[in-house]
């Protein structure tokens, strides 16, 4: 079996009790690991991740997942991770501290003679979205890709960096609270097959270039949708809310799951 999962959003401060959910994330890991040829965690897997140029002690919170996560490395099974938009800043030491391949953007496989298109999913749009949508909704996506531009500015990663880690996860971990919080309060619904940007991004692709099966993360929507006679886009769901995953069998049909 191969495994998708996506938005597990480890260590939130919107959470109850992120130790019982870190734990059931855990779990997930140890149940995919016992037939796994291959892992793939397709971002926002923490709610927030920088790495210092500091030592930072509070990333000790998630000792048990990296030690999961090396367990099944060891086994001999590929742990892939794809930066999404609350744990892109990366440099290295994830890599170090788990063993897993560190995907910084779209990436493309053949997995069970399936091509396969992946990536978290935020940034990506139709070329043509500016006539898809509202002003109001163009505002919104234009301020959020400036801000996504920001956060992979050279310039402000370096000075982040050089912060002392209690004062970078402070804003960082309240700046993702406020973000989950009111998620939680106003859930976003699928917006439909005409509008759902992850959607159309990847319809207009597969008119250049063809691909079984696109899956995504990001949205936070559990959606398993055809596009075209031998093409599907898959959304993952999240791992704190409606707890879905992925699981592609040996013979390359691919089928969203609700963890038990």
């Amino acid at each position: 079996m191969i495994y998708f999962v996506s938005d597990a959003h480890l260590g939130s401060l919107a959470f109850t009790n992120p130790v019982v959910h870190q734990n059931k994330f855990i779990k997930l890991l140890t149940h995919m690991s016992h037939d796994a040829s291959a892992i793939y965690l397709l971002g926002d897997i923490f709610d927030f991740w920088y790495e210092y140029f500091w030592k930072d002690r509070s990333k000790r919170q998630f000792e048990a997942v990296f030690r999961a996560i090396r367990r099944i490395v060891k086994q001999g099974i590929e742990v892939h991770f794809f930066t999404g938009n609350h744990d892109m800043w990366t440099f290295g030491e994830l890599a170090r501290l788990t063993g897993m391949y560190i995907h910084y953007g779209p990436y493309t496989v053949t997995l069970k003679g399936k091509s396969v298109y992946m990536a978290h999913g935020d940034g990506l749009l139709p070329s043509d979205y500016s006539k898809l949508y509202s002003p109001e909704i163009q505002k919104k996506i234009r301020s959020f890709m400036r801000l996504r531009k920001f956060f992979y500015n050279p310039v402000p990663r370096f000075f982040y960096r050089c912060m002392p880690p209690r004062w970078g996860n402070s804003f960082g971990y309240n700046w993702a609270k406020h973000s989950r919080m009111k998620e939680m309060a106003n859930p976003l619904a699928y917006k439909g097959e005409d509008k759902e940007e992850l959607v159309l991004f990847a319809k207009e692709m597969e008119q250049s270039t063809h691909h079984d099966y696109y899956i995504f993360g990001h949205r936070h929507i559990d959606l398993d949708l055809q596009i075209a006679p031998s093409s599907r886009v898959v959304i993952l769901g999240d791992y704190f809310k409606l707890f879905t995953y992925a699981q592609m069998d040996h013979d390359g049909n691919l089928q969203l799951k609700t963890a038990e």
